[in-house]
């Protein structure tokens, strides 16, 4: 079992950045996929970003690609989402989700029933 705990949101100006943490407690959290997800108000939870047990692989929604940035550190247990160039449309709860996929680059998946454990959330609240 994985326990997840996001931190890093915040209030910030468009076109400023934020960099959140997700670390994560319990066994083996390198075999794990991890991924990234944004509900904004009135809004369905989507899929922002995605990384590979290895980070050797990492997929992002059309919106943000060129502008987040997510990385993992699995000596630390921690994935992390660099956002930069904030836009108010990214104002939203942001949750890390881990999808147990063992020591194989698989296919990061987008659909949030893939991910077996999930964080509490933060929020990330961007300002025009």
């Amino acid at each position: 079992q994985v326990q997840l705990v996001e931190s890093g949101g915040g209030l910030v100006q468009a076109g400023g950045s934020l960099r959140l943490s997700c670390a994560a407690s319990g066994r083996a959290f390198s075999s794990y996929s991890m991924a990234w997800f944004r509900q904004a108000p009135g809004k369905e939870r989507e899929f922002v970003a995605g990384i590979t047990w290895s980070g050797g692989s990492t997929v992002y929604t059309d919106s943000v690609k060129g502008r987040f940035t997510c990385s993992r550190d699995n000596a630390k247990n921690t994935v992390y989402l660099q956002m930069n160039s904030l836009k108010p449309e990214d104002t939203a709860v942001y949750s890390c989700a881990a999808r147990l996929t063992g020591w194989v680059e698989v296919p990061i998946v987008t659909g949030q029933n893939h991910y077996n454990y999930w964080g509490q959330g933060t929020q990330v609240t961007v300002s025009s």
